[in-house]
């Protein structure tokens, strides 16, 4: 469903992300972690489209997202860590904006806002402006917006920000619903908990390069640490591999 092929980017001089190969089946959650800095941000932009690689290739669902942009966002859906709204529309007029941006039918999608409006708990406040919403409404509004055109690939950035205790369990649910029915999830967080609850597999990144990728058994046997949390797993595994920078890092880049 996502395929990193051999994917670098470069900002001038500076290597934000390495040579990026990973493939994310169908149905799989997957978490990326890393420090600030280490290129999560980058390779999730790329992933949906507002950056475009320096070299190698990204696809979605088989659609290069450079060449074929318009079929390749057509199967995305995009949770920022900053959601974006329009302040002078009510979450439902911003919800039918969304479906109409993807081209869908009226019928169909008035269905799909009614069940998302439902699935987040929006009815006590999806006719109000946005411009009233606190942080936690604006996210559920968000998510509910990316999931209206029942993408097959949803991509999320640090998806808990702003959430109460109740919400962050109706988006785990969710999640847990919708890779079961075949949705890959590609994840971004701080939050390593989540990840070692919610992820089918992890990838830790550290200065642009993917220095692990498999699941969080496989990382304590490859550190031999089994009793270790995975919070202590990726605290020893990034101040190790923070200070050689990559190989191939340009010349002159800390």
């Amino acid at each position: 469903m996502i395929e990193f092929d051999h994917m670098t980017r470069t900002y001038g001089p500076k290597l934000a992300v390495a040579d990026l190969t990973l493939a994310i089946p169908r149905g799989e959650l997957f978490a990326l972690l890393g420090p600030n800095g280490a290129g999560k941000t980058t390779t999730i932009k790329i992933l949906v489209g507002l950056l475009q690689p320096s070299r190698g290739a990204v696809r979605v669902c088989g659609f290069d997202l450079v060449r074929d942009p318009r079929n390749a966002h057509l199967h995305i859906g995009y949770v920022p860590d900053e959601p974006c709204l329009y302040d002078k529309l009510t979450g439902r007029e911003f919800l039918w904006f969304i479906a109409d941006m993807f081209g869908m039918p009226k019928h169909p999608a008035e269905q799909h806002i009614a069940k998302e409006i439902e699935h987040f708990e929006l009815g006590e406040f999806v006719d109000d402006l946005a411009e009233s919403y606190s942080l936690g409404m604006k996210q559920r509004l968000v998510f509910a917006a990316a999931l209206l055109h029942n993408p097959d690939v949803l991509v999320l950035d640090e998806p808990m920000v702003g959430l109460d205790p109740r919400s962050v369990r109706i988006v785990k649910d969710l999640l847990k619903a919708r890779t079961q029915d075949g949705m890959t999830v590609f994840m971004s967080t701080h939050t390593l908990a989540m990840a070692e609850e919610m992820a089918d597999r992890v990838g830790i990144m550290v200065r642009g390069q993917l220095r692990f990728l498999g699941t969080i058994a496989e990382l304590r046997e490859q550190m031999a640490l089994e009793t270790m949390s995975l919070e202590q797993l990726y605290l020893q595994l990034t101040s190790s591999q923070s200070s050689p920078p990559p190989r191939d890092r340009p010349d002159g880049v800390s």
